[in-house]
């Protein structure tokens, strides 16, 4: 393992051990508070923030009440065609007002025309971030939300929801790689606002989110685009717009709910070829059929980006630990289409 991967879980641990000396130091002062209904706060998001396994929720990760601190850690493990991600982290709610959190995603790629692209980049000795057998990305997203106003779950005789407001930085390490499939930017900024309402009578909770990112695949494969030219990145793009996100969840049992998410994705990558050491396959067709690779121009343009859909059942046999199983239906990533796959998260608070 190399020093900065060793770093990196090192300060990974580090947050982790933070946090924990936060809940136990807080339980001590007795500040410690998990008073919240079975649920009501959300599991953990691939973003770290809580609410469904895609989407932020208006209300704040944990259990705590206006009167404690309660925190969380998650694990997530999403298989899917073109990919397996892994995500682990924390985060911790305070009074029911502010949530702070970090996730770490580690990536492997299964594309097999870029492991094509990959496996000759290597035989010619040129560099692109690629590995023919083993692709992968890692990023570290750090995260804040802030309630606004309202309450998701005690005042449910209103039609008032709750409303957070949320930021995320997502750090890409990998970028050689994210340039090679085209995109700006390794590192950007998002913001979101969300709002949550559950309506008890019917056990059932709605939630809306509009987000301002510029994000591919929510930053795994990087944010915005460059035109490929040849020899020349082009120009590059990486402006933020909205894109709306919703949840919607019922309980059908005190301690067990199914759902299902939507959120919207962009199109910064349709029609943008793979790059080979920052040269467009789509402008030298005729030097890749004189070598034999003559559809391999075609087979390395990109799909637009598809919006993500899921299924869920969420159990939690107390509130210390909770479950998420889903079908995950993500569409086109990258040059590979139609991925659907399963997704497995665990969220521990304390």
């Amino acid at each position: 393992m190399n020093r900065a991967h060793t770093n990196k879980w090192r300060g990974l641990r580090g947050v982790a051990l933070l946090l924990a000396g936060l809940a136990s130091g807080a339980a001590h002062a007795d500040w410690y508070n998990n008073g919240k209904v079975l649920l009501t706060g959300g599991v953990f998001t691939v973003d770290g923030a809580g609410g469904g396994g895609a989407v932020p929720w208006a209300t704040i990760s944990g259990y705590e009440t206006r009167d404690g601190i309660n925190a969380s850690a998650g694990f997530t493990y999403v298989n899917v065609p073109a990919l397996q991600d892994s995500v682990f982290g924390v985060n911790i709610g305070f009074y029911d007002r502010l949530e702070l959190s970090y996730a770490s995603h580690k990536l492997s790629l299964n594309l097999s025309n870029l492991d094509t692209v990959a496996l000759l980049l290597n035989t010619l000795g040129i560099g692109g971030g690629t590995d023919p057998w083993n692709s992968t990305l890692q990023m570290d997203v750090f995260g804040a939300k802030l309630r606004l106003f309202g309450d998701a779950v005690y005042t449910s005789d209103s039609w008032i929801p709750q409303v957070s407001i949320g930021g995320l930085y997502k750090k890409n390490h990998s970028e050689a790689l994210v340039h090679t499939l085209g995109a700006d930017k390794t590192k950007d900024w998002e913001a979101y606002i969300a709002a949550t309402k559950i309506f008890f009578p019917i056990s059932t909770l709605v939630n809306v989110a509009a987000r301002y990112t510029a994000a591919n695949e929510i930053g795994l494969t990087g944010f915005g685009s460059c035109d490929s030219r040849l020899l020349t990145q082009g120009d590059c793009d990486s402006k933020k717009e909205v894109r709306w996100e919703v949840s919607i969840a019922h309980l059908v049992a005190k301690n067990t709910a199914i759902g299902a998410e939507w959120q919207q994705h962009g199109n910064n990558l349709d029609g943008k070829s793979v790059k080979v050491a920052g040269l467009d396959l789509t402008s030298i067709t005729d030097i890749l059929g004189s070598i034999g690779l003559g559809g391999l121009s075609n087979t390395l343009q990109q799909k637009k980006e598809g919006d993500w859909y899921d299924i869920f059942m969420a159990y939690a046999p107390n509130k210390n630990i909770s479950f998420v199983v889903a079908y995950l239906m993500l569409g086109n990533i990258s040059v590979s289409q139609d991925n659907n796959g399963f997704y497995f998260s665990t969220h521990l608070t304390f």
